[in-house]
């Protein structure tokens, strides 16, 4: 109660008005569309009258950067799915934004700053930069509002040159103030601002700018978890803290986590969250993901779920997560197959967690496989630079606590990663405090840990393929097909997860100690590869292929061979050392 106190003190002190939800009980419910595929947007349109969807996002692929509306086509396709959507019932229609742009984008008569930055004490620079948002902004004439990225930008204003905004977060907060100016106050629009950070620090600068923006009107929109979507990340402690109303986003369509390819319904992950945040007076509802790109869509699919799930608990703050898989599975594949289909669904969590994470920590590229070289598996994306202590307790058939630095980064990170700018620009203090070290350490104890982790998934995954095949007589031809290529694929997956990991790390042990090149060993990194080799071809030829997407999952097959080739011929990272076959 304290703490609730605290933040509605906080609101009223900074002058904020208390969200749309206390005021109208009007709570924001909305999606947003990541794909340029016409077919997709439509889909969810027509999708969101049952889900009470008030609020749509155009972004990403339709448009990232406002300027991209001076396209012809790029604003043909904005205008029409901006007035689909109000014709649909959607009140609240926002288009994407970014600012600054590329340094190169503005006149060079406003670069006069040291090493040609724009000067922002020139009044100059900043009339022909709201000229040119109303001139944009003329072009999408029936949009609503619009989401707005102030950091990490092409430009980033923080290092232009002024001498009256000392401070990144005094030029950050300009900027939105400059922005807010015309959307805002001439235009009436709605703004929403965009939190971002790669590590906390960072992420306490943005949430400093905020607090510095004058404009009482303007909105805010945070990710559920910091820095981005990962299973194993917190929620994100600064939303409490963030004196105007907060808009959480979700990703639905699970970007890191299989991109709705393979088991990927995990209403338990979705509920959770949005229970947490429920409870923060300044929270006024969610805006989830419903697509990663091309024709990924996720309406019509099993992963539906998620944005089921968000919808059910936000209408319910009762709903539990047991009745969302009954509920979906009974009006999706009737209720005679419902039990099973539930079953299977259930068990996504546990086999992504398994399968794309190691030992707590998310080791595929954007849901790729990509042990190494991607290294912000080791760096940027650990879940321990948001947790205090940074200490994991994985279960998958390990069942240990381990720290996050010491145990996990330690021991699974490649050196090369180790030796990244970016864990020391991120998180130097690990490297100061001796919890990561030079070089490779991976041993026969963590390579243990991770196998069994992976067979773990793989068994899991198995038990969900039983599940679907139980159903089958209940299925229509259509929704069988569905499910067991949805639940095919995330086994095929699991496997060559399983696989890969037994010869990468196993070929990093062979490499550091030669005491480790025995029999046993060879055989255990070859059975990895000569699966591996027997699954890529299944995934090749597996006739039910996945939808496109950011991430092509028939593509894994070529990384597998990649490995194939790095340590049976010798990866010239690790000394063109090969393996011999037993």
């Amino acid at each position: 109660m304290r703490h609730l106190l605290a933040v509605l003190i906080l609101l009223a002190t900074a002058g904020v008005a208390l969200p749309a939800r206390a005021e109208a009980g009007q709570p924001v419910r909305g999606w947003t569309i990541l794909s340029d595929s016409d077919a997709g947007a439509d889909a969810v349109i027509a999708a969101a009258k049952p889900y009470k969807i008030n609020h749509l996002q155009l972004s990403h692929e339709i448009v990232h950067d406002l300027r991209e509306v001076r396209d012809p086509a790029k604003r043909a396709q904005a205008n029409r799915l901006t007035n689909a959507a109000h014709d649909a019932g959607i009140a609240e229609v926002a288009i994407w934004d970014h600012s600054l742009y590329d340094l190169s984008y503005y006149p060079a008569e406003f670069r006069t700053g040291p090493g040609g930055t724009i000067d922002l004490d020139d009044p100059a620079f900043w009339e022909w930069f709201k000229q040119d948002y109303r001139e944009m902004l003329d072009l999408v004439p029936d949009i609503d509002s619009v989401v707005l990225t102030f950091i990490e930008t092409g430009a980033r204003v923080e290092r232009q040159h002024s001498a009256r905004l000392a401070t990144a977060e005094q030029k950050l907060a300009y900027l939105v103030d400059q922005v807010a100016d015309v959307i805002v106050g001439e235009r009436q629009l709605g703004l929403y601002l965009r939190t971002f950070g790669y590590f906390p620090e960072e992420m306490e600068r943005t949430i400093g700018a905020i607090a510095l923006v004058r404009n009482p009107d303007v909105k805010v929109m945070a990710k559920a978890t910091p820095h981005d979507f990962f299973l194993t990340h917190p929620n994100d402690a600064t939303i409490s803290r963030i004196g105007r109303p907060v808009l959480v986003e979700y990703d639905a369509a699970g970007e890191y986590n299989g991109q709705g390819k393979i088991a990927n319904a995990w209403p338990e992950e979705h509920v959770k969250r949005l229970r947490h945040y429920q409870r923060l007076p300044n929270v006024i509802g969610y805006v989830a993901r419903t697509d990663r790109y091309d024709d990924s869509s996720v309406i019509g699919t099993p992963t539906e779920i998620n944005l089921y799930a968000l919808a059910r608990a936000a209408e319910d703050r009762h709903m539990s997560v047991e009745t969302i898989y009954q509920e979906f599975a009974a009006r999706t594949y009737g209720r005679a197959a419902a039990r099973d289909v539930a079953s299977a669904l259930s068990k996504s969590y546990e086999i992504i967690t398994s399968v794309l994470y190691s030992l707590g920590t998310n080791t595929a590229n954007h849901s790729r496989l990509d042990y190494e070289p991607y290294c912000s598996s080791y760096h940027r994306s650990v879940s321990g630079k948001w947790i205090e202590p940074p200490v994991t307790y994985v279960r998958h058939g390990v069942n240990k606590r381990l720290h996050f630095w010491i145990d996990v980064v330690e021991h699974l990170s490649p050196a090369a990663c180790k030796a990244d700018p970016t864990l020391a620009r991120e998180a130097q203090y690990v490297l100061d405090r001796g919890w990561v070290t030079p070089g490779d350490h991976m041993t026969p104890t963590y390579l243990r840990y991770v196998l069994t982790e992976k067979e773990h998934g793989v068994r899991v995954a198995e038990s969900a393929l039983r599940d679907i095949a139980k159903a089958g007589k209940h299925l229509s031809p259509e929704h069988f097909q569905q499910l067991h290529a949805y639940f095919e694929r995330t086994l095929l997956t699991a496997r060559l997860h399983r696989a890969i990991a037994a010869a990468y790390f196993g070929y990093r042990i062979y490499v550091r100690d030669e005491r480790q090149r025995t029999r046993a060993m060879r055989r255990l990194i070859w059975d990895g590869l000569d699966q591996a080799q027997h699954i890529a071809e299944r995934i090749r030829t597996y006739p039910v292929p996945a939808a496109d997407g950011e991430w092509n999952w028939i593509q894994d097959a070529a990384e597998a061979a990649k490995y194939h080739d790095r340590i049976s011929m010798g990866w010239d990272r690790y000394g063109g050392i090969a393996v011999p076959r037993p």
